[in-house]
């Protein structure tokens, strides 16, 4: 059995990230959650793929966030035109690409900045390892 992954990480507003990741880049709400011990939040993904994110809002916290260039996502596409229809979606949902710090990124990919700063990758390759 391969385990699934979950990625959490804390944000100050739920709602931006969700718009970005679901709107921009396609995945689903899986669940959300209301006041689970003092955190609000929600789970995105696709149903059948083995990992999905958690972002959550602590109740009375204040964040400190330090994205840098180099906190990256990255989803392989190696299809071309899934590739393609991915990165007419985020400029469709007005997400433009940054330059990459790592100019690896650009050769095949494009990358973006999410609301909180911190960037994901939609890599036109196939994942070789």
């Amino acid at each position: 059995m391969v385990p699934k992954l979950r990625v959490a990480r804390p944000t100050s507003d739920l709602a931006p990230l969700v718009r970005f990741y679901c709107n921009g880049l396609g995945l689903t709400e899986l669940s959300s959650f209301t006041n689970h011990d003092g955190f609000d939040g929600v789970i995105l993904g696709h149903p059948h793929a083995p990992y999905h994110l958690e972002f959550t809002v602590q109740q009375g916290h204040l964040l400190v966030s330090f994205p840098t260039p180099e906190h990256l996502l990255v989803f392989y596409i190696p299809e071309h035109s899934q590739w393609l229809s991915a990165v007419e979606r985020m400029q469709a949902h007005g997400y433009d690409p940054v330059v990459a710090s790592n100019p690896y990124w650009d050769r095949l990919g494009r990358t973006y900045e999410d609301p909180d700063g911190y960037r994901v990758v939609l890599q036109n390759a196939a994942w070789e390892y």
